[in-house]
């Protein structure tokens, strides 16, 4: 893809840690990121949280919290909700509800139903963020994949057009239907979060659908 010239953009919903070390992270497993060329769903979270002057109570792990070092979070009157497991307890879970209840703004850096871990599939944020709304009746501020958004702003930083972008992701609703509701060619990948028939039945068809990110990557260089 480098060798195309083509604009990249590597968007995520990873919440469990900062941008800094996501992108140490990935580049240790031999990628060659730039900082400018990650986007992720606490990027947008903390725009909303200093756009809205909200102080948050934070409910994401420790490895992400520098990214919101400069927010101000004295007297919470707001909840900013991440892949946080540490978090999700009775008591901070009960924290966040009297925040909210007290007329407090509610932000999910994104909705996922799930995420895989080496030890199998696990509850995302997003079982969390419904179970908030369903005991006070808050809506969801929700920012991260699917929200059109979201991919809007990813495609207006590289100047992109939608019908001439392509997503490459292997979560049938939050990276294909996300990114085609906005125009976009979605490819699903058969790996991490795919599961067996995601293609055929959630009433979402994909552009294309391929074994792994490479024939994904071989299918878009055939398209130029």
């Amino acid at each position: 893809l480098r060798r195309t010239n083509l604009k990249l953009r590597f968007i995520s919903n990873t919440t469990k840690e900062s941008k800094r070390l996501l992108i140490e992270r990935l580049n240790n497993l031999g990628f060659s990121i730039r900082t400018e060329e990650i986007f992720t769903s606490l990027t947008a979270a903390k725009a909303v949280v200093l756009r809205d002057n909200i102080r948050p109570l934070l409910m994401l792990q420790p490895e992400a919290m520098e990214d919101f070092q400069d927010v101000p979070t004295d007297n919470p009157n707001g909840v900013l909700v991440g892949l946080s497991p540490d978090s999700f307890n009775y008591q901070t879970m009960n924290d966040a509800f009297r925040i909210l209840m007290n007329n407090g703004s509610l932000i999910a850096a994104h909705k996922g139903r799930y995420y895989k871990t080496l030890e199998g599939l696990s509850l995302g944020p997003g079982p969390f963020v419904s179970a908030l709304e369903y005991a006070t009746g808050v809506e969801t501020t929700a920012v991260g994949k699917p929200d059109s958004n979201f991919f809007r702003s990813a495609l207006e930083s590289i100047g992109g057009i939608a019908d001439e972008t392509i997503m490459i992701g292997d979560d049938i609703r939050d990276d294909i239907n996300g990114a085609q509701a906005l125009g976009m060619r979605g490819i699903l990948v058969k790996t991490g979060k795919y599961r067996e028939g995601d293609e055929s039945t959630h009433g979402i068809t994909p552009f294309a659908v391929c074994d792994k990110f490479v024939d994904a990557v071989d299918m878009i260089i055939e398209l130029l």
